[in-house]
């Protein structure tokens, strides 16, 4: 028993990674995704023995975590977005609004859990460009048959004959799932082409200079940072703005005093993000959040501002408070993140 352990841990643990990017884009929850992850595990340990190689143990593993998303999708509706909910608020100098309490959310994706050092440069950027918000909460809109379909066939490359035995349907089948949520995504997928990856000097340029903006209360190095169609999407309220004029109203009742927060650069969902850290009323900075950013050639298109405080930093390895040392570590590398 020792030995068939040792074995299915050492054929499936280099798998864990790319199954939970997998679980997410069908999800969009990290805890969920992760303990669906666990459930993919447990299903194929229990099923081991009879896994007899007519499939690659990817293409079986594969399988069995997609049919346990699916599972769990029957049982709950979709994740958003604060722009998937409706039209940007027009008073930017009003509250944010709440959502109802039926509203599940998009999650944010570290993507140090799904980007190892190790992998290949263009995987990479495969990976990024199908982990990136925008996409993650249109996949939402689709039944998740389709969402399973459209992902398994363009996001990880999967044969329509390997995805059809995947999900115990024809191959006929799978192309005419496929036609039918290309169809249904439509606008709503994003032009993935027009955001610029993390790694390039351009976009650490703009992290750098919303970051900066923000710890020195300096309006003018936003309205730069932002494009001219920018828009905040505050996750967690029914609440967005767009429109850069509109934005840096809002952002003047946010940024405070020189030294009133303090940001860590990191990474998710293959974009530029930054973890915030506000001074509280002792003076000690804590964590509130993190806001990722979608980046082009012409600015920073949108920020997503999650909150979460201690709990969502600590899923990127950042401490819940910061000391009186700066931190600003360059952790989006060219190639790796």
């Amino acid at each position: 028993m020792a030995d068939a352990a040792d074995e299915f841990g050492r054929r499936t643990e280099p798998l864990r990674r790319e199954l939970l990017a997998h679980c997410y884009r069908m999800v969009g929850s990290v805890d969920e995704a992760e303990d669906l992850v666990q459930e993919t595990y447990l299903r194929a340990w229990r099923a081991y023995d009879t896994f007899e190689g007519r499939s690659s143990l990817r293409v079986w593993l594969y399988r069995i975590a997609t049919n346990v998303c699916l599972t769990a999708l029957a049982q709950r509706g979709r994740r958003a977005l604060p722009s998937g909910l409706g039209a940007p608020a027009t008073d930017p100098d009003a509250p944010p609004s709440p959502a109802g309490p039926d509203v599940a959310w998009l999650e944010p994706m570290p993507d140090s859990r799904v980007t190892s050092d190790s992998d290949d440069p263009a995987a990479i950027v495969v990976s990024r460009e199908s982990l990136r918000l925008a996409l993650i909460a249109s996949l939402q809109h689709l039944p998740p048959r389709q969402r399973a379909v459209l992902i398994l066939r363009e996001a990880l490359g999967f044969p329509a004959a390997e995805v059809a035995a995947m999900l115990d349907t024809s191959t006929a089948a799978v192309k005419s799932t496929l036609q039918r949520a290309r169809a249904q995504l439509g606008e709503a997928a994003p032009e993935l082409g027009q955001i610029s990856e993390p790694t390039q000097p351009q976009a650490r340029a703009l992290l750098d200079q919303y970051m900066a903006g923000f710890e020195q209360a300096d309006m003018d190095a936003l309205e730069r940072a932002l494009r001219a169609d920018a828009a905040i999407e505050m996750v967690g309220t029914g609440t967005w703005f767009a429109g850069r004029e509109t934005c840096l109203r809002f952002l003047t009742h946010v940024v405070g005093s020189p030294g009133d927060w303090r940001m860590i650069a990191t990474a998710a969902n293959g974009q530029p993000a930054a973890a915030a850290y506000v001074r509280d009323s002792d003076g000690v900075h804590r964590a509130f959040g993190l806001g990722v950013l979608s980046v082009t050639g012409e600015g920073i298109a949108r920020i997503h501002v999650f909150g979460g405080g201690s709990g969502l930093v600590a899923k990127f390895g950042l401490p819940p408070e910061l000391d009186g040392q700066v931190v600003r570590e360059p952790v989006l590398k060219r190639g790796k993140v």
